[in-house]
């Protein structure tokens, strides 16, 4: 198994055990499983509180609560740039560097909300 076609070979040999691994195991899951009785009517049927089910499933959402919710994960997974600014102006020699880098950051984030706001993007209601 050394030389160029050893790695090759290892691997081949990898991949027809795991198959023959795959296909034994099912088997045997399909040998040993026990004898499916007849399901009783109605026990695949949606349960939900005691109640039994009214109408239809069918249920139309509006756009803006998927807008919030983009809005709210971009904002805190940028928010989470803020902690390790914190760690780091603390350290001498970034003072007024990372003062300004963050001060960047924060108004590109300020842009983004006043974007949102002068779309009106942000009203719950109309």
């Amino acid at each position: 198994m050394d030389g160029y076609l050893g790695s090759y070979a290892t691997l081949g040999i990898l991949l027809l055990v795991s198959v023959v691994f795959f296909v034994v195991a099912f088997g045997a899951n399909r040998l040993l499983q026990p004898a499916r009785p007849a399901e009783p009517p109605g026990k695949r049927a949606t349960y939900e509180c005691g109640l039994d089910p009214v109408g239809g499933d069918w249920a139309q959402m509006q756009i803006r609560y998927y807008v919030y919710a983009y809005l709210y994960v971009l904002f805190a997974v940028e928010s989470v740039f803020l902690f390790p600014w914190a760690v780091v102006f603390d350290r001498p020699g970034f003072g007024l560097v990372t003062v300004a880098e963050m001060g960047i950051f924060v108004a590109v984030l300020a842009l983004g909300i006043l974007y949102a706001w002068r779309k009106n993007i942000l009203r719950w209601t109309d």
